[in-house]
Parts: structure tokens; sequence; C-alpha cells
């Protein structure tokens, strides 16, 4: 192949309980990336669209991710990339993995998949840094991976793919607002109470043992932040009204996607996810704040090829 095309999905990270730990993919949105192979050695960005994102290669997450993996394998050609940015940099549903994950899964292709998809992850992470200041792989695994995933450590590297319950739906709500990740991160206490610890150690617990007991009334008792949710839904209009009509209606778990501002909730089914849709959309009609609603099955797979020559 001489140019491939794909499609990146978003991804919801922390899912309540998990926080850096877990993510998933959505199935109806995300980015879409081509790579083309050039004789001259190097990298370049030769179109954007959508929302803006650096043209400069070690200022863009996903040229700065393809570099990492290609000081790994050396090539005597380069590639060029042009990028369709559906997912608003900042909106807490993975912009930032997409364009990592992407990448380096593009530029795979184009080598013959020498490495797997797992071994994509830690140079995926390396883009990462750019735009959270951290490494953290709960967007790009599940960007990569597909399912839910959980990021038991990134050094050395554990990544699982957890099981998936039948039915689970997801609706997001994604306000127009900025929230930066590395400023999300700031806003964080450096010591935490024991017990809130210890109510999110049984949390998490209790997913993961709901997912494979196929216990979703576990699961609902189990989808809530003790720790994270508290401090960053000050930077989110309408949160707490969000999250008490998304309960009230009868999603399993209600919480922040990544580091905000969109919120997400898990529903058994999509006619409950559509009518969360409904009603959440009238509460954020009341403010002046634009926003985008999505609904999908949490999807089973990860970025995949559109089109290729």
């Amino acid at each position: 192949m001489k140019k491939v095309k794909v499609f990146i999905p978003a991804t919801v990270s922390n899912v309540a309980c998990g926080f850096d730990i877990l993510g998933f993919p959505i199935m109806s949105f995300g980015d879409e990336m081509a790579v083309r192979k050039t004789d001259k050695k190097g990298l370049k960005i030769t179109k954007v669209k959508g929302y803006d994102v650096p043209l400069d290669i070690t200022k863009n997450v996903a040229t700065v991710s393809a570099m990492k993996l290609l000081d790994d394998i050396k090539t005597d050609y380069g590639f060029e990339f042009e990028i369709t940015k559906n997912i608003i940099p900042g909106s807490g549903i993975g912009s930032s993995g997409a364009s990592a994950a992407g990448s380096v899964y593009a530029i795979n292709k184009l080598l013959g998949d020498p490495f797997s998809n797992k071994e994509l992850i830690k140079y995926a992470m390396g883009g990462e840094v750019i735009s959270s200041v951290s490494e953290h792989a709960d967007n790009v695994a599940p960007a990569l991976l597909g399912g839910l995933v959980m990021v038991k450590s990134i050094n050395p590297q554990q990544i699982i793919n957890l099981p998936l319950l039948p039915d689970l739906f997801c609706f997001i709500i994604n306000p127009k607002i900025q929230v930066k990740t590395s400023y999300s991160r700031q806003i964080l206490p450096s010591k935490i109470d024991m017990n809130l610890v210890t109510s999110q150690v049984s949390n998490f617990g209790g997913l993961i043992h709901s997912l494979h007991t196929k216990d979703y009334d576990l699961l609902k008792s189990s989808l809530k932040d003790s720790i994270v949710e508290q401090h960053r839904k000050k930077l989110i209009p309408k949160f707490d009204e969000v999250k008490e009509k998304c309960i009230e209606l009868g999603a399993l778990g209600c919480s922040i996607s990544g580091s905000g501002p969109s919120i997400f909730a898990i529903t058994k089914g999509e006619d409950l996810a559509k009518k969360i849709e409904e009603e959440v959309t009238k509460i954020y009609q009341e403010t002046n704040i634009e926003f985008s609603t999505y609904i999908s099955k949490i999807s089973s797979e990860g970025v995949s090829v559109i089109d290729s020559e």
C-alpha cells in the first residue's frame, strides 16, 4: 500500500471509578486520517479539516506519535498526513488520543504490520504527552484495541480487554467549551481521604466483577466516582442536573468522560439512551452553550481502515 485512510473512534475514558485505567470507544463518531508514503524522508501534515490542530510536526500529537514509532523502525521514505478532526480538542472524548492512535495504526499498515495493535500503544502514548503532560493509555488503548479496556500498568505495559455486557449503550453530551487535560489534572488534590480511596477501590472491583458475572445491578451500583468527579464537575455547566436526570431515567451510571466537559451515561438498551438524550437536550437548551449529543453501542472495534491504494 502507498496510502491508507483510517477511521478512529472517539473514546470515553475513566468510566466513573476507573481514573486513568478504563476506557471504551464509541461506534458512531470519530476522526479520519489519510497517510501517504512519500519519496522524501520525514513527516509532513499537508491538510487539516475540521477543528484546528498544529501543522508543526513537533507539536501535533499525530506526528509526534509517528516519530516515536519511526525511532524504532527506520525507513528510506517519509509520510504525509491529511487529518480530519471531528472530535473537538479538549472535549474529553479522546481527541488527542484519536490522533495518536490513528497515525501509528496507519503507518503500521503502510509498513506491513510489523507491530501488533497492543505494541502500538506505547508509541501513541508518547504522542499524547504533548496534550496531557503525562503518559496515559485509557484513550489510545481502547481506540486501538476496541472494547472495554483496563490499563493495569503502562510500565511494564499490561493492557486487558474486559468482557462487554450485551445491550450496553452510551449517551454522550459534549458542551462546546474547552477543558484542557493539563488543567483538569492540575485541579485534582495531591492528597485523598482514605475513605474515598476505599470507596473507589470497592466500586472498581464491583464493576470488574459485574462484567464477568453479567450482573447489571452490580454494574449500576459500581459506576460511581468517589475521587475525581467532585472536583472536575465544577468546570462543567449543569453537570449535577444532567447526572440527576440520567439516573432518574434509569441509566446504569453517569459521569464525566475523561477530563471533561463531555458527560456520558451508560444504559441497558438503545431506547433508554434515546430518552436520556431527549431530556438532557432540554436541560442544555436552557443555556447559551452550543452542544452535540451522540448515542452509540459501546464498540468492540477500534481504529479501522476505510480506504487504501
